[in-house]
């Protein structure tokens, strides 16, 4: 396997027995990594600023096959990106900086304190041509520096901060047209008014305040005082007899008075039943 996660080296049966004897360097002057964008990918080139190489934890093993012959093989220890590296990965070597690391891990001092991420400001990095996925492409070419491809970006900008502006200009537009059409209406209310401007503004001024301060308001005495009213009244209209009845000669009343057999009540019996 060509990398090894240093989290779990000391797990895997496959890389355990190998860290207390086969410790190795990988030296190497630079590595890739490729920026993983929607619609495309972008490699960088990482490295040291001064130029000199840099130093990998690794592991070695060798195999036999039926025919005698040994194929020795290596993989490169990983970890967790730096705080400086993960906008590009998540992952990175494990990079010994200095000698006295180096010498750490090939005498077989404790992992925990070398296999974690190089944080030292100077691992720089810079864009490369994605021709270096090729197997093909070789030469000076695989570590020059590109320019990247920012004038898509830039339109996309340009574009959207344009149409920014138009919507503003648009909203502006409109209010002014609302204004104008709001001040000619009121100068045409004006000419078609014969009274002075002072006159016509202060009726329209009295007639808003008249129509909100002479809606009466009742306290809570007067509603319970009109509903009492009101409940007089009503029982006065029920108790009080019709016109009809009431309105008879002074000879009809007399003679239902004396005769008794009249099936017409008078005026007592009326008051009488109710």
């Amino acid at each position: 396997m060509f990398n090894a996660r240093s989290e779990s080296v000391c797990e895997k049966a496959s890389f355990r027995r190998l860290l207390p004897k086969s410790r190795c360097l990988v030296a190497v002057e630079g590595f890739y990594e490729w920026k993983k964008d929607v619609s495309k990918k972008q490699p960088y080139y990482i490295h040291f600023k001064d130029g000199r190489p840099l130093v990998f934890a690794a592991l070695y093993d060798s195999w036999e096959n039926s025919e005698g012959e040994k194929l020795h093989t290596f993989t490169i220890l990983t970890t967790s990106a730096s705080s400086t590296f993960q906008w590009l990965h998540d992952r990175m070597p494990v990079i010994l900086g200095d000698k006295g690391s180096t010498d750490a891990w090939l005498n077989g001092s404790k992992t925990d304190m070398l296999l974690k991420p190089y944080e030292n400001p100077d691992l720089v990095w810079y864009p490369v041509t994605p021709a270096i996925g090729k197997l093909s492409f070789e030469g000076p070419e695989c570590v020059k520096e590109v320019p990247l491809k920012t004038q898509e970006k830039n339109s996309i900008s340009k574009f959207f901060s344009t149409r920014k502006v138009e919507k503003e200009q648009e909203s502006n537009m409109e209010q002014s047209v609302c204004d104008e059409s709001v001040k000619t209406n009121l100068l045409n209310n004006l000419k078609e008014d014969p009274r002075s401007t002072d006159d016509r503004l202060a009726s329209l001024i009295d007639k808003d305040h008249d129509s909100k301060s002479n809606v009466p308001v009742p306290s809570l005495g007067d509603v319970g005082k009109s509903q009492v009213k009101r409940d007089y009244e009503e029982l006065l209209a029920d108790t009080k007899p019709s016109k009809d009845k009431i309105e008879t000669s002074p000879a009809r009343k007399k003679g239902n008075i004396k005769g008794g057999g009249d099936k017409q009540p008078t005026l007592f019996s009326y008051f009488g039943k109710k």
